[in-house]
C-alpha cells in the first residue's frame, strides 16, 4: 500500500463522478451556479475504470463515489460494475443525497455497490427545504429505506450542522440510533471556495462539542465506541441502549489530518491532494493522450507523495478555486 511523505497509508480513493447536483444546500452550492464542468471534461466510465485499476495496482482497496450528486450520472450502474470487478478493490461505496436513489438501489447493489452514506440535514420537512432548498425529505427518506432493503448497509446518515438552520434538529437525528442500527454523523461546516456559501460556512459554524452537548442534554450521555478503522474521520459514540452509532466529524475544531488515508479524484480528472487546499495533479490528459497504465499509476503515486501534512484552516487558508460540489467531499 502506498505511503505518503508522512508515513500515512493512502488506500482510499474518493471519485467525484459529476459536479452537478439536484440540491442547492446553502453552505455548498449557490442557487444561480453555472460553474459546471462541460460534459466533455468529465471522465468517462472507461477512464474511471482505468484509474480504479491503477489505484488497485498500487494498493488502494476502497473507492467511494461522490459528486455533486453521483446519481445524476446516467452510466452510474456501469461505473459501479466496472469498479466492483476490479481486482484488489474490496469495497465500493457511494455518498448521495438519496433523492434519486429509491428506483436504483436494487440495481446498484446487484452491480456491486456495498453501502451508501445519505445526506440528510433535518427530519423536519420545512427546515429540510430551507437548508437543502431543492428536493424533499420524503424523497430522501424513500432513498434511505430503499438502500436498507437492498442491503446497502450499514446505513450512514451525514448531517452538516448549520447555525440558524438545523442545530436543534441534531436531537431527532441522533434519536434515530435508538431504534435503528444506523450511523448518524454530524459534520462541522468547512469554509471552501469563495462567495456566499463560504460565508455561510464561516458565519454559521457549530462545533462538534456544542452539538454533542445538545444531544446529551436531551437524550443522555454518549459512551465512546472504538473506531473500527484508525483512519475513520468520525469519532463515534452510542446512546444508552441504542442500536446505532452517533458520530462527530470535526475537520475544523479537531482535525484528523494525521490519520488521513484519502486521495480525491475530481470529476474533471484531477487528483485533489487535500480537501481544504487547491493543489491538484492532472490525470485526464494522460488518460486521453494514449498513455499506458504505467503513466496513470505514476501520476497517482506522485499525488500520494505530494499530499500535504494537513489543512491550514487555523491560518485562515482554505480553497479559493473550488467549492465542495466541485471537489467531491
Amino acid at each position: 500500500m502506498p505511503l505518503d511523505r508522512f508515513g500515512r497509508n493512502i488506500n482510499y480513493l474518493r471519485i467525484s463522478l459529476i459536479d452537478h447536483c439536484n440540491l442547492r444546500c446553502v453552505y455548498c452550492m449557490p442557487l444561480d451556479t453555472t460553474a459546471y464542468a462541460p460534459s466533455s471534461e468529465l471522465l468517462t466510465a472507461g477512464e474511471i475504470e482505468r484509474v480504479a485499476r491503477a489505484a488497485a495496482d498500487v494498493g488502494f482497496q476502497k473507492i467511494r463515489l461522490t459528486g455533486g450528486e453521483p446519481m445524476l450520472r446516467s452510466d452510474l450502474v456501469d461505473i459501479v460494475k466496472r469498479i466492483s470487478r476490479t481486482d484488489g478493490i474490496r469495497e465500493v461505496a457511494m455518498t448521495t443525497n438519496g433523492v434519486l436513489l429509491a428506483p436504483k438501489a436494487d440495481e446498484l447493489a446487484a452491480a456491486g455497490l456495498g453501502r451508501v452514506n445519505l445526506h440528510i440535514d433535518s427530519l423536519d420537512p420545512e427546515r429540510f427545504a430551507r437548508l437543502m432548498r431543492f428536493g424533499t425529505l420524503r424523497q430522501a427518506w424513500a432513498g434511505l429505506e430503499a438502500a436498507e432493503r437492498a442491503g446497502l448497509s450499514p446505513i450512514k446518515i451525514n448531517s452538516v450542522v448549520t447555525r440558524g438552520y438545523n442545530e436543534e434538529d441534531v436531537i431527532e437525528l441522533a434519536r434515530l440510533t435508538l431504534r435503528n442500527s444506523w450511523h448518524v454523523r454530524f459534520i462541522e461546516l468547512m469554509p471552501l471556495g469563495e462567495g456566499g456559501c463560504a460565508k455561510v460556512a464561516r458565519d454559521n459554524f457549530v462545533s462538534s462539542a456544542e452539538t454533542m452537548r445538545r444531544i446529551e442534554d436531551e437524550l443522555g450521555s454518549l459512551s465512546s465506541v472504538q473506531n473500527t478503522h484508525p483512519s475513520d474521520e468520525s469519532v463515534n459514540f452510542r446512546l444508552k441502549g441504542a442500536k446505532g452509532i452517533v458520530g462527530f466529524i470535526s475537520p475544523v475544531s479537531d482535525p484528523y489530518c494525521g490519520t488521513c488515508n484519502r486521495m480525491r479524484l475530481n470529476a474533471n480528472g484531477r487528483f485533489h491532494l487535500c480537501l481544504l487546499s487547491d493543489d491538484e495533479l492532472d490525470v485526464r490528459a494522460a488518460l486521453r493522450n494514449g498513455s499506458g497504465d504505467d503513466a496513470i499509476r505514476d501520476i497517482l503515486l506522485q499525488a500520494v507523495l505530494a499530499k500535504p501534512t494537513g489543512h491550514r484552516l487555523s491560518e485562515g487558508i482554505s480553497t479559493s478555486n473550488r467549492s465542495m460540489f466541485q471537489i467531491g467531499g
